[in-house]
């Protein structure tokens, strides 16, 4: 896959499109990081030897330029001297140093198109790189706090724990069917003496907050009988 081809991609996906169809988020952000990085050097490096062209051909320009001057210079000498055959030959080299000149300023145009293009390319992936850099960090914690509540809502529902569960429901069951039959066997039995003391007590506290209440409820009565006998009077 060339330099352009590759850039083309990464410059057209979406990120977000990416790492939800990979199965490793992690590892497609690390190989997406590393391909841009590569990528940009390639460009750069395209860039650069661009770069070295177009001042090869611009010193180049400048040497047709000087040439054809001097050509057209002995150009004109030898039609001073009458030589038009002289003349005639000094402006084909003139005229070939010209076409030549002209090709290669239309080759310098090429080289600067593709520059503006290098420049355009490096200036989107470098913005695409430093996006992925920016996210990857919160990409990554997302994706291990993400694994780990999978992996605890598999143990949650997993067979194992609710078959456990449910052993664990009927050791309950057991034991409360033993704690019946313990119950059980106190039933019609007679109160013991410090039973039947301690039942004395229950009925002496009962009795106790039954005056409180009684005393409680019979203040606001006495309060309206009171101020009932002073109106009369």
């Amino acid at each position: 896959m060339s330099v352009f081809s590759r850039f083309t991609d990464i410059i057209n996906a979406n990120i977000n499109s990416l790492l939800e169809k990979a199965e490793d988020p992690e590892k497609i952000i690390r190989l997406m990081i590393q391909e841009m990085e590569d990528t940009l050097v390639e460009i750069r490096s395209a860039a650069a030897k661009c770069i070295a062209d177009r001042k090869e051909q611009r010193r180049y320009a400048e040497f047709l330029e000087r040439e054809q001057r001097g050509w057209a210079e002995r150009a004109e000498l030898a039609v001073r001297q009458g030589r038009e055959d002289l003349a005639r030959a000094a402006l084909a080299e003139k005229q070939a140093l010209s076409d030549e000149l002209e090709q290669t300023e239309h080759e310098l145009k090429l080289l600067e198109e593709q520059l503006d293009k290098f420049n355009s390319d490096i200036t989107q992936l470098q913005s695409k790189l430093t996006d992925a850099k920016t996210r990857q960090r919160s990409i990554v914690i997302r994706h291990k706090t993400a694994s780990s509540q999978l992996a605890a809502r598999k143990h949650i529902h997993d067979d194992k724990i609710d078959e456990m569960l449910f052993r664990f429901e009927n050791a309950e069951r057991r034991i409360d069917r033993v704690e019946a039959q313990g119950e059980s066997l106190d039933m019609g039995r007679r109160k013991g003496l410090a039973e039947e003391i301690a039942g004395l007590e229950d009925d002496d506290r009962v009795e106790d907050e039954l005056a409180a209440l009684k005393a409680k409820v019979s203040q606001p009565e006495q309060a309206d009988k009171t101020e009932t006998e002073k109106k009369d009077a």
